[in-house]
């Protein structure tokens, strides 16, 4: 009798196999002359070479569809079991409505005008910049236009940066190694990944180096190919460090850059990169720029109130 041994990395057991094994239950009615056991994160099977290798391809097409959309129904799993083609059980995303299926099947979409003209902009340019206020979205949809890429394999790597920290004194005063001291300024763009990305698949990416997360300094002297490249609040860059980082794009590599013009927080006279940027690179073919306003704020009703008395007291000053 023959065997053959699967190992689930990077995958939920307990969500794959679902509740009391039912997943596996499922298997079983369509591969009755298997024996089918699973432990842990592995399923061993037992039988004949030829059925072994029908339930290894299925088995495969399974766990390439909970990797994109990171969940599995009984109708998903006959809809694989039975069909003769990916095509025949993948979903539609006609349009690009749906960017990512993020934890537990949640739909992660544009979801304002404004929104959709930053996902048209990302499709059409390798380099984008989103400006706007607090809560439109800029870098929720960034990151999820990121993860996009890379479940696609259109890019090998995700990179956020943000020029919040400085390598230097500031980081002394904070408790913990590197990477703990930057969490807490790199804090959006973990939530973001943390609502696409099921928690081990992302903490095997930033191990393994496939999503990096790290300060602006951190940036000069590389080349950065393959790669979709986040910069997240690109209204604190000066000049010289906009420059740098807009010359790191590589081969195969996507830029996006995000910022609010309106929560500036450099020294008085130092002129923001990201200002400057939108000026000199306004018409420049393969650069999309897109403005985001109040009626794209998504988060609670009062920020948009906050935003518009704001916008009265410095248009007062």
């Amino acid at each position: 009798m023959n065997e053959l041994v699967i190992e689930l990395s990077e995958i939920n057991p307990r969500e794959f196999f679902g509740q009391q094994n039912e997943h596996i239950e499922l298997l079983k009615k369509y591969f009755p002359k298997l024996k089918i056991v699973a432990r842990g994160s592995k399923i061993k099977v037992f039988g004949d070479e030829e059925m072994l290798e029908e339930f290894d391809m299925r088995f495969n097409m399974l766990m390439d569809h909970f990797g994109k959309y990171n969940k599995l129904d009984e109708n998903v799993i006959e809809r694989v079991l039975t069909s003769d083609s990916k095509e025949d059980y993948s979903a539609s995303e006609a349009s690009g409505q749906v960017l990512v299926h993020g934890v537990s099947g949640k739909l992660i979409k544009a979801q304002t005008a404004n929104q959709r003209k930053l996902v048209e902009l990302s499709f059409k340019n390798d380099m984008v910049f989103a400006v706007g206020p607090a809560g439109t979205g800029k870098t929720y949809t960034g990151v999820a236009l990121a993860v996009k890429a890379l479940k696609e394999k259109q890019v090998k790597r995700i990179i956020l940066t943000r020029p919040a920290v400085e390598a230097g004194e500031n980081l002394g005063f904070l408790p913990g190694d590197l990477k703990e001291k930057l969490d807490p300024y790199m804090q959006p763009l973990y939530d973001g990944l943390r609502d696409m990305i099921p928690h081990e698949k992302l903490e095997t990416f930033i191990e393994k180096g496939i999503i990096q997360i790290a300060p602006l300094a951190f940036m000069r002297g590389r080349t950065l190919d393959n790669a979709f490249v986040i910069l997240d609040e690109a209204q604190n860059t000066t000049h010289a460090q906009m420059k740098m980082f807009l010359t790191r794009m590589g081969k195969n590599a996507k830029f996006m850059i995000t910022g609010d013009p309106g929560q500036i927080d450099l020294p008085r006279r130092v002129i923001s990169g990201l200002k400057e940027a939108l000026l000199i690179l306004k018409d420049v073919k393969g650069v999309g720029i897109i403005h985001l306003d109040d009626k794209d704020v998504i988060r609670h009703r009062l920020v948009k109130k906050v935003i518009a008395a704001y916008k009265e007291i410095e248009h007062t000053e």
